[in-house]
């Protein structure tokens, strides 16, 4: 019997480590999991800062992009506005000339010479005027303004006067040029 008793103890220790040992695992699972849910939660607020950050970081660029490019339109034209000084400065100067001038021929001479340095300033920057008279009709260059019966047969379609010179900043049409057409 003491035998018997010595078994049933034995059995009950086991049954006592055996519960243990699955609550041990069961406390090492719940463990794991909120350690699992612990480093998902980290993660989760890492990635949502990173999102934040870079959000905000877009936000600075458009609002610097849009403010860059304000910018940049407001003084567009300076450099040209500049250089037309000069040539501002040389009619203020024709026109105190003219005040006084008997030589006729002289005030033209100096007009001309404003003329050809406001040509020459522009075409440095780009501008081209376009050559229309004698040239087929184009509507994507020209503007018809009427159609006038052709002088000739060989001018039918084709540009007769000029009313308004177009011109072409850097092969870009930016003025149309107005003309009568040979009908």
């Amino acid at each position: 019997m003491a035998e018997h008793n010595e078994e049933a103890q034995d059995r009950d220790e086991l049954k006592e480590e055996i519960e243990q040992v699955n609550e041990a695992r069961v406390n090492q699972a719940e463990e794991a999991e909120l350690d699992e849910n612990e480093k998902l939660k980290n993660e989760v607020a890492q990635l949502n800062d990173k999102y934040v950050r870079l959000y905000a970081e877009f936000d600075n660029y458009k609002r610097r992009t849009t403010k860059e490019r304000i910018d940049l339109l407001q003084t567009a034209g300076k450099d040209v506005i500049v250089s037309l000084l000069g040539v501002l400065d040389d009619f203020e100067r024709a026109s105190k000339v003219m005040e006084t001038a008997t030589d006729v021929k002289g005030v033209k001479e100096g007009v001309d010479l404003i003329h050809n340095k406001l040509q020459s300033l522009l075409s440095q920057k780009g501008l081209k005027a376009m050559e229309a008279i004698g040239q087929p009709f184009d509507a994507d260059v020209h503007e018809a303004i009427t159609n006038v019966p052709a002088p000739s047969p060989d001018l039918k379609g084709k540009v007769i006067d000029e009313v308004e010179k177009g011109y072409f900043l850097n092969d870009k049409v930016i003025r149309f040029a107005k003309v009568v057409v040979g009908a």
